[in-house]
């Protein structure tokens, strides 16, 4: 819906009757036209600067994949913001409106209880085939529990420019393609139950990812992080003077 449309009860009427419904339905959900095009048209020209100059870097790889071409399994290059940066106005308020939906989807996103969560991704595939392989953004408890992804391309078409988000839902016969549309603001759960890639894209392709944290599982694993850390301290060789 238009901005100039959107009120706290709409917003609640959203959450509770569209996203809450298909997350336990389907795992994912999106919403078309969320800003309208003049919020929108402001994000992107946000977006645009900040990769005009030259504040995207080469998206980095968890792990290590020998004899692979980094590039081949992702070729995005990204930033994280806070979105109160200086020029960074209208993402900011992008934010504050998926927040709210957020905090209106309450204690109905099933065993989570949302808190925080991450700093924006912008994101930037150049256009020249790199995607990013099929993964899961938390197969390992980090405490990532809905993935949130707002689309800023216009007048995309995924037969000439590629780019689709393709969706593995667990235990499902189907995949789920959705199309990186300006405007479009997609929420899916983060953990095993979607595998997901970026096909290759051939247009230059805008998106800023955020990621909402269960408040449980997020401290259980700060928690392994910090105990991994004071074992790899006691267990360090002693130096030779």
């Amino acid at each position: 819906m238009p901005l100039r449309y959107i009120s706290k009860l709409d917003l609640e009427k959203l959450a509770l009757e569209h996203i809450i419904p298909r997350l336990h339905d389907r795992g994912f959900c999106y919403v078309d036209t969320f800003l309208g095009e003049v919020v929108g048209d402001c994000v992107l020209e946000q977006v645009k600067r900040m990769h005009s100059c030259g504040a995207l870097k080469d998206g980095q790889l968890a792990g290590q994949c020998r004899g692979i071409a980094k590039r081949h399994l992702r070729g995005d290059k990204i930033a994280w913001i806070t979105g109160t940066e200086e020029g960074c106005e209208a993402i900011g308020f992008l934010l504050s409106l998926i927040d709210q939906l957020v905090l209106l989807c309450g204690n109905r996103l099933g065993k989570y209880y949302v808190k925080e969560r991450s700093k924006a991704m912008v994101a930037c595939y150049p256009g020249n085939g790199t995607g990013y392989v099929r993964h899961v953004d938390n197969p390992n408890g980090d405490g990532r529990c809905i993935t949130c992804i707002y689309y800023l391309n216009k007048n995309w078409d995924s037969k000439v420019h590629g780019g689709m988000l393709r969706i593995f839902p667990e235990g499902k016969s189907y995949v789920a393609d959705v199309e990186p549309l300006f405007d479009r603001l997609l929420f899916f759960w983060s953990d095993r139950r979607n595998p997901h890639e970026v096909q290759p894209s051939y247009a230059t392709r805008y998106a800023m990812t955020v990621w909402y944290f269960d408040a449980e599982e997020r401290a259980e694993a700060k928690q392994k992080f910090r105990n991994l850390n004071a074992t790899k301290k006691k267990e360090a060789p002693l130096s030779e003077d």
